[in-house]
């Protein structure tokens, strides 16, 4: 079952349940998915959205929701704050599960040995195989950390 489908059968249950975070968090994903779609038809692309895709969009959106919380906090608005993090939380559960630092580790040696002399000017190349490698499992921030941690060592 695609992510999209997942989202709207969990929007059907939300409508029926009647919890207005869930039912808000679900309807401003739909929108964005649906923002997506209408932005590749415009291209000329076909409108239909991969999983990958809503993945990005999924990711984007936690960002946001982590960003304004953040801010909430240091604005003393706890109320609006838990709103973002509860936000978070159902939008981070069609995220894939997150990688334990142990398997980013040794994804990032991996990728480290292909390139054997390898400097801060490889970062990016080193970055983007270790995000390939890990498809969504890990937020770039664990994985940057990682990267840096082995290549000063």
């Amino acid at each position: 079952m695609s992510l999209i489908s997942d989202i709207q059968k969990d929007f059907g249950t939300a409508m029926k349940s009647r919890d207005a975070v869930l039912l808000d968090t679900l309807r401003l994903l739909k929108s964005a998915i649906h923002n997506r779609e209408i932005e590749k038809k415009g291209k000329g692309d076909e409108a239909s959205l991969t999983d990958d895709e809503v993945l990005e969009i999924l990711k984007r959106e936690v960002k946001k929701r982590k960003e304004a919380s953040t801010m909430y906090v240091s604005a003393g608005r706890a109320e609006l704050a838990e709103r973002e993090q509860a936000e978070c939380v159902i939008i981070e559960k069609y995220l894939p599960e997150q990688a334990p630092d142990e398997e980013i580790e040794k994804v990032v040696i991996s990728v480290l040995s292909k390139f054997p002399d390898a400097t801060q000017k490889d970062f990016g190349k080193i970055m983007g195989g270790v995000i390939k490698e890990l498809r969504g499992r890990a937020s770039g921030d664990r994985i940057s950390s990682v990267i840096k941690e082995k290549l000063h060592s």
